[in-house]
């Protein structure tokens, strides 16, 4: 399945899990847990560009 390493899940409360997972080739990943055959896939950088603007509050509006 695309030499993708997933991550442990990261699960919110309730039944809300998702994974995250990379590849040799530079590729992200996001998943929901056990449906990892449905994936979104971006740049590794574009993953860790997102992961700085949630920590940043950029997507507190959503909560």
């Amino acid at each position: 399945m695309h030499g993708i390493t997933w991550e442990e899940p990261f699960c919110g409360e309730g039944a809300s899990c998702y994974r995250l997972g990379t590849d040799d080739q530079g590729n992200s990943y996001i998943s929901v847990t056990g449906a990892e055959t449905h994936f979104l896939t971006d740049s590794r950088e574009a993953l860790q560009q997102m992961i700085r603007d949630i920590k940043a509050g950029k997507a507190d509006h959503l909560l």
